[in-house]
């Protein structure tokens, strides 16, 4: 079964920091392209960072140098630590195969003092 799981979500003051987590199940997640994308209300989805099989990274403008994603294909997990939040880093944030229809369920984050 194809399955994405996110995890580490929650309710952070601005200046916070906080992991998500994305586990992968029932596909080849060693050679997938993984994803981070997020979205707020009345907005498109957008992408907040990639990695490739090997650890290449990309990431949008507004997430280089506060956040970091990373992968530990042995677990066959996804990472993205994010840093020095700030209240318009609010959106649910979604867990994706890139290229392809698997996106995870969605997990909240909101930055509020």
């Amino acid at each position: 079964q194809v399955q994405l799981v996110e995890s580490g979500g929650g309710l952070v003051q601005p200046g916070g920091s906080l992991r998500l987590s994305c586990e992968a199940s029932g596909i080849n997640f060693r050679t997938s392209l993984m994803g981070w994308y997020r979205q707020t209300p009345g907005s498109q989805r957008e992408s907040v960072a990639i990695i490739t099989g090997i650890g290449s990274t990309n990431y949008a403008d507004f997430a280089q140098g506060r956040f970091r994603i990373s992968r530990d294909n042995t677990k066959k997990t996804v990472y993205l630590q994010m840093n020095s939040l700030k209240p318009e880093d609010t959106a649910v944030y979604y867990c994706h195969v890139v290229k392809t229809g698997i996106w995870g369920q969605g997990i909240q984050v909101t930055v509020s003092s």
